[in-house]
């Protein structure tokens, strides 16, 4: 990005959209960082998900063979164009859609596509989600959260920052910190800071796409009452099992009726999916 995103929309008579979250990057040299570390070379196709104003855009297409840039705003569209021409690239696709409406494996098309994206908070998650999905044709994403999101993914069992995406992603996924980005590099300045991780996604997907779906209705039941034993939470929850059923189906799995979602490891959530997947499936 060549132009600083406040005078950028001044000179639209734009605003940044608080509903969607939009605090653009507006340091060149974090940008151009942030690319570099996502080891991006010549024979990528990679989708870039919330271009905003073209901060990552355009150092990402200087590296990329291919660039899909998915960004919602319609309004931002002339001005990332601009930008993208007077940085002289032209191997970048903007595409004016939600990314949940995107079809990921359209754009791949017979290849893989590596992912990068500084995502709102209140998406974040769905966009975690989305990916986990799509392992199979992205090996790797490199994504920008709220701090404490990216604190959430890599918790250890035990605390409180431990829950249900944490254990969807260390089941599937290595994730690595490439780097903090301070408040003071975005324009609006948000109220918290932000971190890079990278999401490397495993080789070998373990199970097939249905007993999969299955083993993160299991996670997500456990962590449904967080403050309750295991047992009261998988009982009543999307499984249609009882409290004897699952108080069962824990002693099977050789993980005490009585402990919390939070205790367990991702080990032991893939033992109980076991247990539950033989028994009432």
């Amino acid at each position: 990005m060549t132009t600083f995103p406040g005078v950028l929309l001044k000179s639209s008579n734009l605003f940044a959209k608080k509903e969607l979250g939009q605090n653009f990057l507006a340091d060149p040299q974090a940008a151009a960082m942030i690319v570099q570390r996502a080891g991006i070379n010549k024979e990528d196709t990679v989708l870039e998900i919330g271009p905003g104003l073209g901060a990552l855009t355009v150092h990402i297409a200087k590296q990329a063979a291919k660039v899909y840039a998915v960004e919602k705003d319609a309004r931002l569209i002339p001005l990332i164009t601009g930008e993208l021409e007077q940085a002289g690239v032209d191997n970048v696709t903007l595409i004016n859609e939600d990314i949940f409406k995107v079809d990921i494996r359209d754009l791949a098309g017979d290849g893989k596509l590596l992912v990068i994206g500084n995502l709102p908070y209140n998406i974040s998650s769905q966009v975690l989600l989305q990916l986990v999905e799509n392992r199979d044709i992205i090996p790797r994403a490199v994504l920008m959260f709220q701090k404490e999101l990216a604190q959430r993914i890599v918790a250890p069992p035990g605390g409180r920052d431990y829950g249900r995406l944490s254990v969807v992603m260390q089941y599937c996924s290595q994730v690595s910190t490439v780097a903090d980005v301070k408040g003071q590099l975005f324009f609006p300045k948000p109220a918290v800071e932000s971190r890079v991780v990278a999401v490397d996604f495993f080789d070998t997907i373990q199970f097939p796409p249905d007993q999969e779906t299955y083993l993160f209705r299991v996670i997500k039941a456990a962590f449904s009452k967080r403050r309750k034993t295991l047992r009261n939470s998988l009982a009543g929850a999307e499984l249609g099992i009882d409290t004897t059923q699952a108080a069962q189906a824990l002693e099977e799995a050789e993980i005490d009726p009585v402990r919390r979602a939070e205790t367990l490891t991702v080990e032991e959530f893939i033992a109980l999916f076991k247990v539950c997947r033989d028994s009432f499936i």
